[in-house]
């Protein structure tokens, strides 16, 4: 199987769990992208990745229009449906790969992604498809979770990270999105970060990770080193905290 298709099938399976899921629906991080989208009047969104569609929601009561882009057509189907629900006719969606955007170039005001980017097979040629379908003055907030700076720490948490769901690629630190965001011509900062509390339990459940990944997910972080275990908060359930970013670019 490639990658493209492991993406779509691992997460086409899991839609419903991702609308439903109160670390996708909620959080400070929505609130600021609502609130940056509404100061640029009219403006045209595209979020990249957009998952069962928690970052389409925030922002379409204040943009003119909103393609909700996704590499999986059952999530875009969740998408649409709770879209309807919730009177958001601005939101369409668009089924394709972050690196090979079907838009025209200079077509949005802004450029939105959440807690997808670690998914995606290239994100220096995504990086640049962004450039070129942004408007000239168009503008960039990216969240995902964030790698380590400290090697120990980087290897536990894409070790746990790629157990969950066989289709992680990597949580990048905050240095390389900023030498992706410069490489493609953008002018990017880190405008946020926090930590982000994740409950075992639902964590696997939602991703429906197999049995046998789920008990080497929990002898990892078991047999971790002590100051392992302290940074990532390990919990006797498996609970951990995982560190997540929010990019701004222009």
């Amino acid at each position: 199987m490639k990658h493209h298709d492991q993406v779509a099938d691992a997460f086409g399976s899991t839609a419903a769990a991702y609308l439903t899921s109160q670390t996708h629906a909620t959080g400070a991080d929505l609130r600021t992208l609502a609130d940056s989208i509404a100061a640029t009047p009219g403006a045209t969104v595209l979020d990249m990745g957009c998952g069962a569609g928690h970052a389409s929601f925030a922002v379409a009561p204040h943009a003119k229009e909103v393609v909700a882009y996704d590499i999986a057509p059952p999530m875009l189907a969740t998408v649409e449906g709770a879209a309807k629900e919730r009177s958001l006719a601005n939101i369409r969606t668009q089924q394709g790969a972050a690196e090979t955007l079907p838009f025209e170039s200079h077509s949005f005001d802004w450029v939105i992604s959440r807690m997808s980017a670690h998914h995606w097979h290239d994100v220096p040629l995504a990086l640049a498809e962004v450039r070129r379908v942004l408007r000239p003055g168009g503008r960039v907030l990216f969240i995902d979770i964030a790698g380590s700076d400290h090697p120990l720490l980087d290897t536990h948490l894409q070790a746990v990270e790629v157990l969950r769901d066989g289709s992680h690629i990597r949580d990048y630190r905050a240095d390389e999105w900023i030498a992706f965001f410069e490489a493609a011509g953008f002018k990017a900062s880190i405008r946020e970060r926090w930590r982000i509390d994740i409950e075992f339990a639902s964590w696997v459940a939602r991703m429906r990770t197999p049995e046998p990944c789920v008990t080497a997910i929990r002898s990892l972080w078991t047999h971790a080193l002590d100051e392992v275990r302290a940074y990532f908060g390990v919990q006797d359930d498996g609970s951990f905290k995982l560190d997540a970013l929010m990019v701004e670019a222009r």
